[in-house]
This record gives C-alpha cells, sequence and structure tokens, in this order.
C-alpha cells in the first residue's frame, strides 16, 4: 500500500487555516454579520494554490502549469462550469415573482391548519425546481414569519420547516450546484444519482414531516392568503418534470429559459433589457462557485501528482475497514470539508477527487459515491449555525423584527438530522439494492 506524501495535503490545510480562522474571527471575535461570508473565498484558494506550487521543487513550474492545466481541463470540470452557468441564467430570468407564484400557490390549495406542514413541502418543491437552498430560504421564510406570526405557530419551528425542505430539494434537484459538482465529478448521470438519493432522502422527509404534524397540528390556525401568478409557474414545473424524466440538464434548462423568457415578456413582468440584464446578473452570480470549481481542480492536480491524495486514502483505509467503512469515511470527509467551509458545494468540489480514488478503491459504485458526497455535505450544510442557510434565514427574521437565533432553530432541523439517520442506516443495515450498486 502506497502510503503517499503527507506533506502534500500542505494547500488544504493553509485553506481550511485561513478560511475557518477568519471566519470565526469576523463572526465571533470582531463580531461582523455574516463574517464567514465576507471572506473572499477565491482569494483564499488562489493563496492555497500559490503553496501547492512553491512546495516539490523537484517539479519545475512548466511541469506545474501542464499538470494544472490537465486538471482544469477534464471534462467533467467543464460540463460542471458550463451547467453552473446555464443554472444561473435559469434564476436570473424566472426571477423572485414565478418562485413567489410557486409558493403562494402551493398554500392556497392547503387547509391553513396545515400550514407549517406546507412550508415544509413548499420549500422541498420550490427548492427542487429552483436548485439552490439559499433562494429557497430568502423567498419563503418571510412566508413562514408571516404563517407563524398570524396563526400562533412557534417561529423557530416555521423557520426550520422551511430550512429543512429547502435542504431537500438542494439534496436532489437536477440544477442544485451541489448535485451538479457531485454527478460531475464522479462522471455519473443525474438521474442515477437521483435514484440512490431519492431512495435516501424520501424516508427521512416523511417521518419529518409527521413530525412536523405532530407538533403543530393542534395548534390554531389562520388561513394565509395572497394573490400569485398560475402562468409563472409552468417553467418550474416543466424544469423539474424534466429533470425527472431524465432529460439531459442543459435541454430542460433550456426549456425553463425559453418558457420563461416568454411568459416574463408576455406577462408584462419585466422589460427585454431587464430580461437581458437579469440573464446577465444571474450568469455572474455564477462567477464564484465556477472560479472555485477551477482552482480546486488546479490544486487538486498538484496534489495528486505529490501523492497527498495516496496518504489521505492511505490514512482512510487505515482507520475504516470494508466497503461500509469506506462510505463512512467517505460521507466524514465531505462533512469536514463542509464544516470548514461552510459551503456544501465547495465542500464536495474538494472531495471530489479524493471520494473518486476512494471508490475505486472500496468498490463504490460512482452513483453511491455522488449520492454520500451530495447528502452528507447537505446534512452538514443543514445544521452548523454558521451556514449561509441558518444566517439568510436569521437575517429575514431580525429584518421583520423576530428575535430568534440559531439555538432556537436547531433543535426543529428535523430533516438534516433524519437524513443523517436515514444515511446510516442505507450504509449499516439496509442491504444495497442492485440500482445502488
Amino acid at each position: 500500500m502506497n502510503k503517499g506524501n503527507p506533506i502534500a495535503l500542505l494547500p488544504i490545510g493553509v485553506f481550511l487555516v485561513f478560511y475557518l480562522g477568519l471566519g470565526i474571527l469576523f463572526e465571533y471575535v470582531l463580531k461582523i454579520p455574516m463574517g464567514f461570508y465576507s471572506i473572499p473565498i477565491v482569494v483564499v484558494f488562489l493563496l492555497a494554490l500559490m503553496v501547492a506550487c512553491i512546495q516539490n521543487g523537484r517539479v519545475n513550474m512548466d511541469k506545474k502549469l501542464e499538470l494544472m492545466g490537465k486538471g482544469v481541463g477534464d471534462k467533467n470540470i467543464m460540463i460542471m462550469i458550463l451547467i453552473f452557468m446555464t443554472a444561473g441564467i435559469f434564476v436570473g430570468v424566472v426571477g423572485r415573482s414565478s418562485a413567489e407564484s410557486v409558493a403562494y400557490w402551493l398554500l392556497s390549495v392547503i387547509p391553513a391548519q396545515y400550514a407549517v406542514a406546507v412550508l415544509f413541502v413548499v420549500a422541498c418543491f420550490v427548492s427542487l425546481a429552483m436548485g439552490t437552498s439559499v433562494g429557497t430560504i430568502t423567498l419563503i421564510t418571510p412566508i413562514a414569519l408571516a404563517v407563524g406570526d398570524a396563526s400562533g405557530f412557534s417561529i423557530p419551528l416555521c423557520v426550520a420547516s422551511v430550512m429543512g425542505g429547502a435542504m431537500f430539494g438542494d439534496n436532489l434537484s437536477f440544477i442544485s450546484d451541489t448535485t451538479i459538482a457531485a454527478c460531475n465529478g464522479q462522471g455519473v448521470k443525474m438521474q442515477e444519482k437521483f435514484r440512490v438519493n431519492f431512495g435516501i432522502a424520501l424516508p427521512a422527509a416523511i417521518v419529518s414531516l409527521v413530525i412536523i404534524l405532530m407538533v403543530s397540528m393542534n395548534q390554531a390556525a389562520t388561513p394565509v392568503i395572497q394573490e400569485y401568478n398560475l402562468i409563472q409557474i409552468i417553467p418550474y414545473i416543466l424544469v423539474l418534470a424534466g429533470g425527472i424524466a431524465g432529460v439531459s440538464v442543459f435541454r430542460v434548462l433550456l426549456v425553463g429559459i425559453i418558457s420563461g423568457a416568454i411568459i416574463m415578456l408576455a406577462t408584462g413582468a419585466t422589460a427585454p433589457t431587464d430580461l437581458l440584464a437579469s440573464m446577465g446578473a444571474g450568469a455572474a452570480g455564477m462567477f464564484e462557485t465556477t472560479m472555485v470549481a477551477i482552482l480546486v481542480a488546479a490544486i487538486c492536480a498538484l496534489i495528486r501528482e505529490y501523492g497527498g491524495f495516496d496518504a489521505l486514502l492511505y490514512g482512510i483505509k487505515k482507520v475504516f475497514k470494508g466497503k461500509k467503512g469506506g462510505q463512512l469515511g467517505m460521507g466524514l470527509l465531505v462533512g469536514a470539508m463542509d464544516i470548514a467551509t461552510a459551503n456544501n458545494t465547495v465542500a464536495i468540489v474538494m472531495a471530489n477527487p479524493i471520494a473518486k480514488e476512494m471508490s475505486e478503491t472500496y468498490g463504490i459504485s460512482p452513483r453511491k459515491t455522488a449520492s454520500i458526497l451530495d447528502t452528507f455535505s447537505c446534512v452538514f450544510q443543514g445544521i452548523i449555525p454558521y451556514g449561509a442557510q441558518m444566517l439568510v434565514a436569521l437575517s429575514a427574521a431580525a429584518e421583520l423584527g423576530y428575535e430568534i437565533n440559531a439555538f432556537d432553530v436547531i433543535p426543529n432541523l428535523f430533516y438534516p438530522f433524519l437524513l443523517l439517520l436515514s444515511s446510516l442506516l442505507f450504509i449499516f443495515v439496509i442491504p444495497e439494492r442492485k440500482v445502488d450498486q
């Protein structure tokens, strides 16, 4: 067994120390709001890349540039970047008003006494269609606060229900950046990963819904009635249906963009110049994620050449034995990356190359590997108090005059904890099906 070179992992350590260290300093010492998200992650990754370039004097700079070029030029990285851009354009085209229509329509067809459960289901549906948990939380949290305030439901329960539903879609959506990153990093089709992932996520979602109903059902409820534009729901329905049907993600997004543009223009929701500006803004919004994917690919190419991944695999194999242990090790690896970076997409991108080698070593299928990476990253991202999801929800509450903190919300985050339990059951207890192998 090749022991590799542990020193080659130094760039990852540099990234974690600077990113996590500065985050703690800004957020908890200097008390800067959203401190973890004021750190320029691209700059920190560039610093890590510089360290990787300085390492290993036996390899000249021309060779290092060649290695980085091959890493960045990998087919899966290019596909990932193109999909990131297309997904950004889609979100830019349909805008906030379309997603609001989705949310209010669902809330209008279900009795008010089930309002909190509806919030969870709405968040699941909208995040599946939008592919973003932060966007879903930004959209639905104000509605959740209104529901709680008007009906007497617990505000932390309402907020946590939205967050849980948002992580459900983040984990499963065909246009989620985590799904894109996990699938392309492991070279699997999204529908293959979806079939494995769905069997893990659905039981957790059903049990979460039952618990939410048990907690909230006996409380008083007042109907939540808001106007919505039913026709604006169409792009989301088309994207969701096409993704589940296994249509190419590019085709699905293209249909969403075209239908969304036609509807937004025909209904007068936006002017042509504003629509083009929104397209540009949507694509530009993916800049940081795209640059992270490029820089991580370059860093990982050098780490692999220096023997860093061999060292990591050697360490994991000494601790985690067998196929089941390998799956747990893989999940904890991406979880640790997420705790350090507070970004589940970045965590997946960082863990992808290591996980790919682990899957070959332990005989874990690429679809199961992609599922584990996405699921465990969403578990940790859904509960950390300094994650974007939690901070966005708390910021929305503060802006509307509600005083709650992360530790009020965390005990009500049923879905992330049940998703972790479901994942562990599928690894250690439930026999693998052929589709998972």
